[in-house]
């Protein structure tokens, strides 16, 4: 079954004028859709299969593309508005058929330039696919199962006083507490996390630190303050990575992340010179 607004691999059954087309080879039913010509390269024969993305063109009917979207059903991404007329807002997902988000999705109207979060969805009536900007009713729809220390895709969505918003594998909340941040984010920007604790309303904490580093990052801070305590400790944030390997037996990132940790605990103070042990 070919998947519209999903990447489908397929296998090229043959080719006419207007470029190939690829089938999904199932036995039962199967279906063809145009890979046009503008696609095709000369390695490209009978049997081959292509990895493609599929949706509806400017006539409304399903055709394959070699081009990457900046969303697929399912997603959540931001985009950028490029046009608005009567019908709706057109956004830039990086098709040549713009992406419709209809006034109906939009939580307020959406202006030219603008740069918004939307989900991606299969409208059932049209089987068109269309973006929504109400974004609230495509999360938390079913229960988070996840273990503890489990790596998660975390989109960045906003910041507030105890930390930065994210929205976890496309389908529940989460947040990253200032504690748990060891560099700086951004808002729009996709991140590694791992998941640390599931709320009774599902909602999820988050962690940027691996399991396993927690207890690396503690000892590593704790050797630093025995060497600031004893007036032995030269490192700065500046000192190369062989100089931190060989003083503390730990690499410049959980150098880094300890420092971080160790000042968010104002256990140390960092000045142009160097790190003061905080008595």
């Amino acid at each position: 079954m070919i998947r519209l607004g999903q990447y489908n691999t397929l296998r090229i059954s043959r080719f006419t004028d207007y470029g190939a087309y690829l089938t999904d080879d199932d036995e039962k039913h199967p279906e063809e859709i145009l890979l046009p010509g503008r696609y095709i390269t000369d390695e490209m024969v009978v049997g081959d299969t292509v990895d493609v993305f599929v949706y509806k063109d400017s006539e409304d009917r399903p055709v394959a593309v070699t081009e990457k979207p900046f969303i697929t059903v399912g997603e959540f991404a931001y985009l950028q508005v490029l046009q608005v007329n009567k019908f709706g807002t057109f956004l830039d997902w990086g098709l040549p058929k713009n992406l419709l988000c209809p006034f109906s999705e939009q939580k307020v109207r959406m202006n030219p330039g603008g740069i918004y979060l939307v989900y991606a969805y299969l409208d059932k009536e049209t089987q068109r696919i269309v973006a929504s900007a109400k974004v609230n009713k495509f999360l938390d729809n079913v229960y988070p199962e996840y273990a503890s220390g489990q790596e998660v895709s975390a989109l960045v969505t906003g910041r507030n006083d105890i930390g930065y918003q994210v929205i976890v594998d496309n389908r529940h909340r989460g947040m990253i507490y200032s504690n748990e941040i060891y560099r700086p984010l951004e808002v729009e920007e996709t991140i590694k996390a791992y998941v640390k604790h599931i709320r009774e309303d599902g909602r999820l904490d988050l962690t940027l630190t691996a399991p396993g580093t927690l207890d690396r990052i503690s000892k590593t801070g704790e050797r630093i303050m025995e060497m600031l305590e004893a007036g032995t400790f030269s490192l700065t944030d500046n000192s190369s990575p062989e100089d931190i390997k060989n003083v503390l037996q730990c690499s410049k990132k959980d150098f880094k992340k300890a420092i971080g940790a160790l000042y968010r605990a104002h256990r140390i103070t960092i000045t142009p010179e160097g790190i003061i042990y905080t008595a």
